[in-house]
């Protein structure tokens, strides 16, 4: 479904994506994992053909860089951000979105009841939840019922109902065979929706892996927060890397997802390099889901 080769994107003498090379087929779904900064956002747009960058990129066998807008007609996206008119109603938005991709309106009534918002037309932009706001998104990006869905952190400003909410409509997506590439911090949802997983830093592949590579092991996940100085984040990041743990820097804390009765780890990883940890914070639990026979 997604075909990429070497793709670079420059900002000045910054590279925010860096030779990244991968192949997505259909029905698969992709989690680019990494910290903030580390180049998820900027290939998700490069692969969507909407900024310039240099290498080769194809979904659906159709060229991003000569045939962007074909390109973009085989995806439905779906932002960080939202931004949506507060006074809407829902049907009147889904229509609205339903009239520019040039579908009939039965669709957006399909839309809506794909994603679990059937019944809810009538409600205001302003009164949905965050997470029914995510999935009014989600709705928006299948109107054209295209056969891939591109996320960029579909639930980083969800409280833990609405991405409960986000993760079971993603998951049913994926279960009827929509091929799915999303950027996600989170190990939950990583576990979750991804047969593999693409481990970016400062724009460059780490790894291409799966969630059980990550976290090989049947006990749930513990996410823990560790405060170190500001100088010795960089350094602690790359040694926790290299010993193979999955690693999220997000301006307050090195955030590690080790099992649950590991959580001394990456702390003794640390020691041995005589980078000192200041503090612990224990985030949350993640589950690890069954194997399917």
């Amino acid at each position: 479904m997604i075909t990429a080769t070497k793709v670079t994107k420059k900002f000045g003498r910054v590279a925010a994506v860096s030779g990244v090379s991968l192949e997505l087929g259909e029905g698969e779904s992709l989690a680019l994992w990494g910290s903030n900064g580390a180049g998820k956002t900027t290939l998700i747009r490069c692969l969507l053909g909407v900024i310039r960058f240099r290498g080769a990129a194809r979904i659906g066998g159709v060229d991003v860089r000569k045939r962007g807008r074909r390109a973009r007609s085989l995806v439905g996206y779906v932002p960080q951000e939202l931004a949506f008119h507060d006074d809407a109603r829902l049907g009147s938005a889904m229509a609205f979105f339903a009239g520019l991709r040039c579908v009939p309106r039965a669709r957006a009534a399909e839309a809506l009841a794909t994603v679990g918002l059937a019944g809810h037309e009538r409600k205001r932009v302003r009164d949905l939840s965050g997470g029914m706001k995510q999935r009014l998104a989600l709705a928006i990006a299948l109107l054209s019922d295209p056969p891939l869905i591109m996320l960029d952190e579909p639930t980083s400003n969800l409280d833990a109902a609405g991405r409960g909410e986000v993760v079971e409509t993603l998951h049913n997506l994926k279960t009827s065979g929509k091929t799915l590439l999303f950027a996600s911090h989170r190990p939950d949802e990583v576990i979750s929706l991804a047969d593999r997983v693409l481990v970016l830093d400062r724009g460059k592949v780490q790894r291409d892996t799966t969630p059980r590579e990550l976290w090989p092991t049947e006990k749930p996940i513990q996410v823990v927060r560790l405060h170190l100085t500001m100088a010795s984040e960089d350094d602690a990041a790359r040694v926790l890397r290299e010993a193979g743990h999955a690693v999220h820097v997000n301006g307050h804390g090195l955030c590690v997802a080790v099992p649950r009765d590991r959580k001394a780890d990456p702390i003794c990883t640390l020691a041995r390099c005589q980078i000192e940890v200041r503090d612990i914070e224990v985030l949350d639990n993640v589950h690890m889901p069954e194997v399917q026979p």
